[in-house]
């Protein structure tokens, strides 16, 4: 009798703290939410039409690894630098920026001549949209109650899996339906432009930043990636990125599940990127549930642990064993459900091992880095162990394995109690 009221009185609680978040937090989340959604749906375009530049560029398979891994490898590096500028300037001005050079560069695309030109808008665009998961995490969380604070972070990361739905979505529209030439699916960048005008009236500066720039003084010295492989964050540094590299790695092989689809499989173009689509539509649901879990019946370093070996499994089964549409779409629906669900607690994990003063620093070198490096290898990876070992065993070694042993790395982490975040 006593558990039954211990759990009632838990219940009772919990849904008096829900009634008592400002309605400050949903503002900036739904915000953010929308930013985030934009910035993948943008630059999610240049990998789902990857085979029409392949044959209208005459590029090879591994030239499309290396280009990819080339603009990944290079918008990380600047994406790190696009942190470090956020702890100075703040939140909102960084997103702003990032919100109207996006689409600049991400729709020039249409009418880039040459490969250099595709190279380079690509690469800005993307470190441009890229900036958006970084600042974004950073000024959800510092705008989020600590109780809920895993919970408002991680369904923020369900942007990632709804643009990419979005994108599938209306560049099948527009290619097959409207009949429009796929270069002018870049065009679809300028939804991105009105957003701006919501974050110039609505979004509101973080306190948590703005009380970390009253407590400076003249001679503390500026935010810099420096300070990460000081004493203080040394190891929890090179964990956190090992970890997210790795786990980005694997991720970022599975971009280049359309090609897999249509060469391996010899499916039709359009629904290659149906399925793709589908599957991300399901993977949302999976942020959703991982960010429940992490904050009400797991810590969030198990959940990250919890739901890399289920995705691993499904992942598994996706290359080995499904043999028809039904199964590929469940596998790979699982797959995205828990392998890219973890996300939605990772993101939020790492945000949580940093203080604010450094924070967007933090989640951008350990965050934005480490998953626009894996992002990038990971691709050029799977091509040459395609070409080497064809696309199963491939699959295998760069995408299984690798989600293994970040599942691995995040258990040499300490959990993070939420009072000690700020």
């Amino acid at each position: 009798m006593n558990q039954e009221n211990n759990v009632s009185n838990q219940e009772s609680n919990l849904m008096e703290s829900f009634k008592q978040i400002p309605g400050s937090s949903y503002k900036v989340f739904f915000i953010c939410l929308i930013g985030v959604t934009f910035a993948n749906l943008d630059h999610s375009i240049f990998i789902l039409v990857s085979e029409k530049f392949q044959t209208d560029f005459g590029w090879k398979l591994t030239d499309v690894g290396w280009y990819i891994a080339i603009t990944f490898f290079i918008s990380g590096i600047l994406c790190t630098q696009v942190g470090v500028l956020t702890d100075r300037i703040g939140r909102k001005k960084s997103l702003l920026i990032s919100t109207f050079l996006t689409p600049i560069f991400v729709a020039y695309l249409a009418i880039a001549p040459n490969t250099l030109a595709v190279l380079a808008a690509r690469t800005l665009g993307f470190t441009a949209a890229g900036a958006q998961s970084p600042i974004t995490l950073t000024t959800v969380t510092e705008s989020s109650p600590p109780r809920f604070r895993g919970l408002f972070t991680g369904i923020l990361q369900i942007g990632f899996p709804l643009g990419w739905f979005f994108a599938s979505i209306l560049v099948v529209f527009m290619i097959d339906t409207l009949d429009i030439n796929w270069r002018y699916t870049f065009l679809l960048a300028f939804l991105f432009v009105p957003y701006g005008w919501i974050i110039h009236k609505y979004l509101p500066e973080s306190k948590a930043w703005l009380a970390a720039q009253d407590k400076k003084t003249d001679d503390q010295p500026q935010p810099s990636t420096l300070i990460l492989f000081s004493k203080q964050f040394r190891r929890k540094t090179l964990l956190l990125f090992s970890g997210q590299f790795l786990y980005a790695f694997a991720y970022g092989s599975t971009l280049m599940l359309v090609l897999y689809f249509t060469q391996a499989r010899e499916w039709e173009f359009s629904d290659a990127i149906k399925i793709v689509g589908l599957s991300y539509g399901i993977g949302s649901f999976g942020y959703i549930a991982a960010a429940i879990v992490g904050e009400f019946f797991l810590i969030r370093r198990n959940t990250i642990i919890l739901w890399a070996l289920l995705g691993g499994l499904a992942f598994v089964y996706l290359i080995w064993f499904a043999d028809s549409w039904n199964k590929v779409l469940i596998s790979y629906g699982l797959m995205t459900l828990f392998f890219y669900g973890a996300y939605a607690v990772m993101a939020t994990f790492i945000a949580e091992n940093f203080p604010a003063e450094v924070r967007a620093t933090g989640a951008s070198f350990c965050g934005t880095l480490g998953i626009n490096l894996g992002f990038g290898l990971g691709p050029l990876a799977i091509t040459y162990a395609a070409t080497a070992y064809g696309w199963n065993m491939a699959y295998t070694i760069v995408g299984v394995i690798p989600i293994i042993l970040a599942a691995l790395i995040f258990l040499f982490l300490k959990p993070v109690p939420r009072e000690e975040v700020f």
